[in-house]
This record gives structure tokens, C-alpha cells and sequence, in this order.
């Protein structure tokens, strides 16, 4: 990958980082205005360092290293950088298993959004969709049924790559449903500053699992996964200090990151069954996506 290649990958993770965290950007600032300054500025300062070099540098480097154990823990982190041959054929092979696995998640995620979850409509279909929510459970059975079947055609570890992914995407339900209920008591109840930045943490690793695993759409790359997701979160934690009605201004921004992540999430299961895939397509398109919704945001205040 050129200078050009890496500049495109680490501008494309920090927009996908940005917009893809808008929620938990808004229930930061939610949270944060109930609390103490001493507080405020501990989860806004080392809050920000674990977020950035626990969450999403280690998660994408422990994904990397699972799904290729015989590098080892160094070579997890350089593989994509290294020009030793055996080294580019593991990571060649366990690249599908991950992709699959990341795309299934991604594509289980949008469809959620799309059928369940409440949202400014910035296209006519969305309430469609969404008054026939019902029916998220069928499609997202028969899609994950769909994935499998033919990922069972290639290698049955491919396969298992996307039930892994579906086994993901549920258990990250489970916690961010439990979190919905958790936000008011936090907001409205008397309960310690210590125990809202535990909450913020523990959601704050949550959010990110959608960007950790995004960003393997970009690259498998994980040096560049960490330059760009830390931006990323420099600027969510940037919108937490301007505060939540700042935030909540681009109304469409939300719908623009789960388009992007459909996006990628085809993108991640096209190359992960060995469709020719451009590495500059992830970032465009989510420039474009985004920037559609962006305006979309602008014209309608």
C-alpha cells in the first residue's frame, strides 16, 4: 500500500469511527452532565486513553492474532507490513474466516437499525421497514442461513466464521439493550461518579466493537486500524464535550453510518468469498454515504 493508499485507509477508519460512535457520543454527554467536574475530566482524559489503546488497539490485534495463531503476538501486529512469504500466506488464509465473520455481524447490525430500532427517516423505504418490524427475526435467520450455505460450499471454517459473527452481533444486543435500561437510572438516580465512568467504559468497549470490526473492511492492517479509530475517538470525545444537542443537530448522520456499515458489511462478505474487492472502495464509499447523509442533515434544520 503506497503513502496515498494508507493516507486514504486512515482518513477513511476516523470518519467511519466518528459516525458510527454518534450514540454513544450522545449518551457520554448525557451521562457527563450528571457528574462532577473532577470526574468529568478523569473519563474525558485517561477515560479516553483506555478507550483508544485498550479497546480499539488491542481488540483488532487479539481479533488479528485469533484467527492467525501461528503468527504469534507480534506478528499479529506487522503481519500486513511484513514481506516474509510464510507470513502473507497465513494471513492470506485466516483473512475469509475474519471477513466473513466481520461482514455477518455488520449486515446483522444494519438490519436491526432497518427494522427495530427508532430513527429520523432519510428515505422513504425506512418506514416501510420499520413498520414491519416483526420481521426482522425471519430476514435476519434467512440471510444468516443464506451466508452459511454457501461459505459451507467453499470451507466449513468459513462457515463457522459466520455464525461467529452472528454469535457476536447478539451478544453486543444483549449488552447495548441492557445499557438502554441502565442510561435513565444513571441520569435520574442517585448513583456515584465512579459507577457512571464504569458504565461509560463498559459501553464505550460495546460501541467500539462496531468500528473495531468495520474497520477490517478498510484493512487488516492493525497499526492503521489504531491511527485511524484513535481519531476517530478523538473526535466522539470532542462532540462529548459539545455536548449532546450539538450532536443531535445532524439528525441523518446515524442513518449515514448504518449505510456505511452495510456497505462495508457487503463489501467484508464479497471479499471474503473471493470477489476482486478494490482497497479504496470502503473509504469512498463511506465518504460518499456519509457525506450524502451530512447534507441531507443540513438542509433539514
Amino acid at each position: 500500500m503506497n503513502l496515498w493508499g494508507v493516507a486514504l485507509t486512515v482518513v477513511g477508519l476516523c470518519l467511519f469511527e466518528t459516525v458510527s460512535s454518534i450514540d454513544n457520543a450522545i449518551i457520554n454527554a448525557e451521562v457527563l452532565s450528571t457528574m462532577r467536574r473532577p470526574a468529568r475530566r478523569w473519563f474525558l482524559g485517561w477515560g479516553f486513553i483506555i478507550s483508544v489503546f485498550a479497546v480499539r488497539g488491542l481488540l483488532p490485534w487479539a481479533i488479528v492474532w485469533a484467527a492467525t495463531p501461528r503468527l504469534g503476538a507480534v506478528g499479529a501486529l506487522t503481519a500486513t507490513f511484513s514481506g516474509r512469504p510464510e507470513i502473507q500466506q497465513a494471513v492470506e488464509q485466516s483473512a475469509p474466516i475474519l471477513l466473513i465473520g466481520g461482514g455477518t455481524f455488520l449486515l446483522l447490525l444494519f438490519l436491526h437499525w432497518l427494522f427495530l430500532e427508532p430513527k429520523n427517516f432519510g428515505l422513504p423505504s425506512e418506514r416501510f421497514f420499520h413498520k414491519n418490524g416483526v420481521w426482522f427475526f425471519a430476514v435476519a435467520s434467512v440471510v444468516l442461513a443464506l451466508i452459511v450455505w454457501f461459505a459451507l460450499h467453499i470451507a466449513p471454517l468459513l462457515a463457522f466464521g459466520a455464525i461467529l459473527g452472528s454469535t457476536a452481533f447478539f451478544i453486543t444486543y444483549g449488552f447495548k439493550q441492557n445499557a438502554e435500561q441502565k442510561e435513565q437510572r444513571l441520569i435520574h438516580g442517585s448513583v456515584s461518579d465512579a459507577s457512571k465512568i464504569l458504565y461509560l467504559e463498559i459501553i464505550d468497549a460495546t460501541f467500539s466493537i462496531d468500528g473495531v470490526l468495520g474497520a477490517f473492511a478498510f484493512t487488516l492492517a492493525v497499526p492503521l486500524i489504531l491511527l485511524g479509530n484513535g481519531l476517530g475517538a478523538l473526535v466522539v470525545r470532542q462532540l462529548t464535550v459539545r455536548q449532546a444537542k450539538t450532536i443531535k443537530r445532524y439528525r441523518y448522520l446515524k442513518n449515514g453510518a448504518m449505510y456505511s456499515i452495510l456497505a462495508l458489511g457487503i463489501i467484508m462478505l464479497l471479499d471474503s468469498f473471493g470477489w476482486p474487492v478494490p482497497s479504496w472502495l470502503s473509504p469512498v464509499a463511506t465518504f460518499i454515504i456519509v457525506g450524502y447523509f451530512f447534507l441531507l442533515s443540513r438542509h433539514a434544520d
